[in-house]
């Protein structure tokens, strides 16, 4: 035991001298990573016999209090001296300083050091230097999934705070690191500063890919570069000198030969809305422009040239991070940020990345997690009264608003207008949905006169409308029958239609049924009624109270119309068979 002690005591002294040696050592103290003592000793690949990473296994080895107290002020001295290097070298601090780091959070109490300011100096100077870097970026995210536990614990507002930073780096370096991304994914989340913001740059992941290889093409690599010095400037003078520094080391006038075209230029990359997709930082929720000159000529050029490999795969990859975002969201997040959520989700509806598929994908999660939303909250829908009908009137301005007003009318009428304590609100969207039908009935815009004219394209449209349509006529009926109140307009709006025989035949047939119903009203609620009721009396969708069949209904009861049969109904029972005689 004594010679083991004693190799021990050698091996420190060792170690503990090449760590002193490279702090005073007038080259290595102004290039500590080209120390190969330092460099092999967080290189995975080489033995871990000397300097940081052996210090830090020796003193998780010996548990010795003393020993972590001799070596921990030569540590923080090189990780001091790292940092204030960085932005002076070309040469790669991360494996360095992530060896550094897993020393401070392991022994910090030890020796009373506070890890975080250090945790959030690597992220600030390092990490956004090297996030394109194959080799770092792995390791940092190794480092975040073996510490996860402690730094959501100690240091709930880190992950959070830094989040555009770490989306960049899994944008840039794709789905070789998704699995790893995917474990420390919800605790970007965490913070409610941070799940409002980290929602739309989730749905831009794909453009944050295009603004950062629209700088590697104008700067050359992203290793070693600090994109997030770049800040905006209201005095565009500035704003080009603070690229200028920051990427060409010449001015924008010089122009500059060797540019590849008028898309990758700097100018371009300079714009606000490039510089808000670059940050490192989470500052609030983000004002994207979409209509920024920059922005429109990038996706055009986008669409006009083949997509990268890294485009292709975060293509793919953005659908799976916002499947788990609205997971997460429904299990864990209250209803006040939900509720605010619902309106992003909204206004991004009709504005992403301009490839089919994609588009197709990001929409379908988010409508149905708005629809989730509502199913599980009802009174979002009088809450959220005003985005809603300011989305029912841009029902026609595009396919994809039209799919959503579809969908928001489809649960102002599920949910009752957002339930029985509502009765306000539900008049309101109630009267968003008749302006929206009589605007179709007054210009005529299913009319039949107009079929024989239709091209592919028009009769297409016609056809997306008249669904839109009927999903209005069921939201009018269904929240008719919650806020009986409102029968009577409902009665006026569903008989123009009826009687209208320039709209749709489904259109009109539908109207027709649904009057129909409503003429019986022991069924009209079963059938009709929200799927959850508030109100204690109100029977559950698909029960009838046969109690009420002696008083309320009669004789002709139109079953038939349910299966929108024509003819009388096919059943040949009468409701004496039914009901007992008193």
């Amino acid at each position: 035991m004594g010679g083991e002690d004693g190799d021990g005591d050698r091996n420190w002294d060792f170690h503990l001298r090449t760590l002193s040696n490279s702090t005073r050592d007038s080259n290595l103290a102004n290039n500590p990573a080209s120390d190969p003592s330092l460099l092999h000793s967080v290189t995975p690949s080489l033995p871990p016999s000397l300097s940081v990473k052996r210090l830090h296994e020796l003193c998780k080895e010996e548990n010795s209090e003393d020993l972590i107290a001799r070596v921990y002020p030569q540590i923080n001295k090189l990780f001091q001296r790292s940092v204030s290097l960085l932005s002076q070298s070309t040469n790669s601090y991360g494996l360095l300083l992530l060896a550094i780091l897993q020393f401070f959070l392991d022994f910090g109490e030890v020796v009373l050091h506070d890890a975080d300011p250090s945790l959030r100096t690597f992220l600030r100077s390092c990490l956004s230097r090297e996030f394109a870097d194959p080799v770092v970026a792995e390791a940092t995210l190794d480092f975040l999934n073996v510490n996860k536990k402690k730094i959501l614990t100690s240091f709930p507002t880190l992950l959070p705070q830094f989040f555009p930073l770490l989306l960049k780096l899994i944008a840039w370096n794709g789905e070789k690191l998704e699995k790893s991304f995917m474990k420390i994914f919800p605790g970007l989340m965490m913070s409610p500063g941070s799940f409002l913001p980290l929602f739309p740059s989730l749905v831009d992941l794909p453009i944050l890919v295009v603004a950062l290889q629209k700088v590697e093409r104008s700067s050359g690599s992203l290793i070693g570069s600090s994109i997030a010095s770049i800040q905006k400037s209201t005095a565009p003078e500035m704003l080009l000198a603070l690229m200028d520094e920051a990427y060409t080391g010449s001015t924008i006038a010089d122009g500059g030969a060797d540019s590849e075209s008028e898309d990758s230029s700097a100018i371009d990359a300079a714009d606000p809305f490039f510089l808000e997709f670059l940050k490192d930082e989470n500052d609030g929720l983000p004002e994207r422009h979409w209509t920024s000159p920059a922005m429109v000529a990038t996706l055009q050029a986008t669409i006009n040239t083949p997509q990268s490999d890294r485009l292709k795969q975060m293509l793919k990859m953005t659908p799976r991070l916002l499947d788990v975002y609205f997971a997460i969201s429904l299990r864990d997040v209250n209803d006040s940020l939900i509720c605010a959520l619902i309106p992003l989700l909204m206004s991004r509806n009709d504005t992403m990345f301009p490839d089919k598929i994609f588009s197709y994908e990001v929409r379908k999660r988010l409508l149905e997690f708005m629809l989730a939303a509502f199913q599980r909250s009802p009174n979002f829908i009088a809450l959220l009264k005003k985005p809603i009908m300011d989305r029912l009137g841009e029902a026609y301005d595009s396919p994809a608003k039209t799919e959503l007003a579809l969908q928001l009318c489809w649960a102002i009428g599920e949910h009752g207008g957002g339930g029985g304590s509502h009765k306000d609100a539900a008049r309101e969207l109630f009267e968003s949905l008749e302006l929206l039908l009589y605007e179709n009935l007054s210009t005529s815009r299913l009319g039949l006169r107009e079929s024989a004219l239709r091209s592919g394209g028009e009769s297409s449209r016609k056809s997306s409308q008249s669904r839109l349509l009927c999903f209005v006529v069921t939201a009018i009926a269904k929240l008719a029958s919650y806020h009986r109140e409102l029968l009577p307009r409902a009665r006026v709006s569903l008989g123009k239609v009826a009687r209208s025989r320039i709209s749709d035949v489904r259109v009109w047939r539908r109207a027709r049924d649904y009057l129909g119903l409503m003429n019986e009203p022991a069924i009209c609620l079963s059938v009709l009624g929200p799927s959850r009721p508030s109100d204690g009396n109100m029977q559950k969708p698909g029960t009838v109270n046969w109690s009420e069949g002696g008083t309320k209904m009669i004789a002709h009861i139109p079953f038939y119309i349910l299966g929108e049969q024509e003819g009388p109904p096919f059943h040949d029972f009468s409701f004496s068979d039914i009901f007992p005689r008193r």
